[in-house]
């Protein structure tokens, strides 16, 4: 018999969210739950690879907190799996399998010699690195998905059950609310007009990158709005979360912001390789300009970051042979605090969406009026947590320095969890990618569009607008 009662993904990724949300926030009382969880380390010793979270638990082993975190999360998603009508007995030997290989290439792309950016050579004891940061272990977990899809289907297959990348997805973003709230209270104490020029850079230029990607999209490539619409938010706002967001708005099939999600992870990889290098040769006199940059044109968050502390590390190094001593960190803040604003974005542009869609694309309304029941039938449930986890960690981190700081110990549990999740995403993403089906959906041609928008104006435009806000303004010089 049919289960008539069953819940949408939507909600069980907002359930499951605020759920460890609330484990994390325990926090904040001086309750720490989940600092067993499993971090994975940047390493060239795989012994030193994985660790708990938090040093309240240093006596569980590394792969003591493996199992564990395998354990948790295998119990609350079988409940989510449940709830959806799935067959948890078979969710849960595939999930299995799919948790601990993807955990293991996650493993491998945060060796040190991939991961460590120039400024952290000396720190781990290596005279080279392609300097990608543990970001890296999300390609490799994609790439050996993609592999497996490929060369083992069979195997694809057997494990499709646990192969949901847009519910670990969604849940990342609900976590992910949580985290932006604790930054942007970070950032409210930054100087105030670093925080207004980057919150009106990020309007002109997401007003500008969507609108244009679009219409490139719709007018000369002739793809539908179904396949236009998560492009266009991906490229424009954070990458794989907006995607996600705006996708699910819209209804989109599920095989869509997933291809524009496996584009994104790669380019942002090619721009982190890039962009720091050219900033630091031309814009070496302009360093805010360059962080600015950074924020709006590389589109993952941790690729942003990385790409500020590039390069904020190398730009500094330029001015020291100049004489100049400026002090750390502030090209890397105009870099968080612009990416920072570009994310608050994501629960905004899917409400539009949602009543975009709800008022002029939905066809099964007939002549009625739109109602506000149209836009919340389409409203993806799941960025109620992202925006819900946000403001709430806003408003206690914004009380006190003292709340602040737990605030900080929130992040620090919620952050592990999150990679995690995403690195699940990245390898289903890659174990549903079988080729010949992708480029009969048209991945080829959705690259070259990528290629076209990304290269050929949101880069250039994203310089120019953060030289329009930021030009002239330079770090504060060390005393002394």
């Amino acid at each position: 018999m049919a289960n008539n009662n069953k819940l949408t993904e939507d909600s069980v990724a907002l359930f499951i969210g605020c759920f460890v949300f609330i484990l994390a926030a325990l926090n904040l009382w001086g309750v720490d739950v989940l600092g067993w969880v499993l971090k994975t380390n940047m390493w060239t010793s795989m012994s030193d690879a994985f660790s708990v979270t938090n040093k309240g638990y240093a006596g569980i082993s590394g792969i003591g907190s493996l199992l564990l975190t395998w354990a948790a999360m295998t119990a609350v998603l079988a409940v989510g799996i449940k709830s959806l009508g799935g067959n948890v007995g078979r969710f849960v030997v595939a999930f299995t399998i799919v948790f601990f290989i993807a955990e293991f290439f996650f493993m491998l792309g945060a060796n040190a010699h991939i991961a460590a950016t120039p400024n952290q050579q000396a720190k781990f004891g290596i005279s080279w690195s392609i300097g990608l940061t543990t970001e890296a272990g999300f390609i490799v977990a994609l790439i050996a998905g993609i592999l497996i899809s490929n060369v083992a289907p069979a195997l694809a297959d057997m494990l499709r059950d646990a192969c949901r990348p847009e519910l670990f997805v969604k849940i990342a973003i609900v976590v992910l609310g949580a985290e932006l709230g604790v930054k942007a209270a970070g950032a409210s104490g930054y100087a105030g007009h670093i925080i207004f020029r980057g919150l009106c850079a990020i309007v002109e230029a997401y007003l500008i990158y969507w609108a244009t990607v679009y219409y490139i999209a719709r007018k000369y490539f002739k793809f539908s709005r179904e396949w236009a619409v998560p492009m266009a938010s991906g490229i424009s706002i954070c990458g794989v979360s907006a995607a996600i967001a705006t996708g699910s708005a819209i209804r989109a099939r599920p095989v869509v912001p997933i291809m524009v999600s496996s584009l994104i992870v790669v380019f942002t990889c090619i721009e982190m390789l890039v962009l720091p290098f050219v900033a630091a040769f031309f814009l070496h006199n302009e360093p805010m300009v360059a962080g600015g940059w950074m924020g709006l044109a590389v589109k993952s968050d941790g690729g942003a970051i990385a790409s500020g502390a590039i390069t904020d590390a190398l730009i500094r190094a330029k001015a020291m042979e100049a004489g100049i001593i400026w002090e750390s960190g502030w090209i890397t803040m105009v870099t968080t605090t612009v990416k920072i604003f570009i994310d608050i974005f994501i629960g905004v542009w899917a409400f539009v969406l949602a009543w975009v869609w709800a008022a002029k694309f939905d066809k099964t309304r007939g002549e009625r009026t739109m109602t506000f029941g149209d836009v919340w039938a389409r409203f993806p449930r799941f960025v109620l947590g992202y925006v819900g986890t946000f403001v709430i960690m806003l408003l206690i981190c914004l009380q006190s320095k003292e709340l602040a700081a737990m605030g900080k110990n929130v992040i620090s549990t919620l952050g592990p969890l999150r990679t995690i999740f995403f690195t699940l995403t990245f390898f289903t993403i890659g174990m549903v990618s079988n080729f010949r089906k992708l480029m009969e959906e048209g991945i080829g041609k959705l690259a070259i569009v990528y290629i076209i928008c990304l290269f050929g104006f949101i880069i250039w435009i994203g310089l120019f607008i953060s030289w329009a806000f930021f030009h002239g303004m330079t770090p504060p010089v060390m005393a002394g």
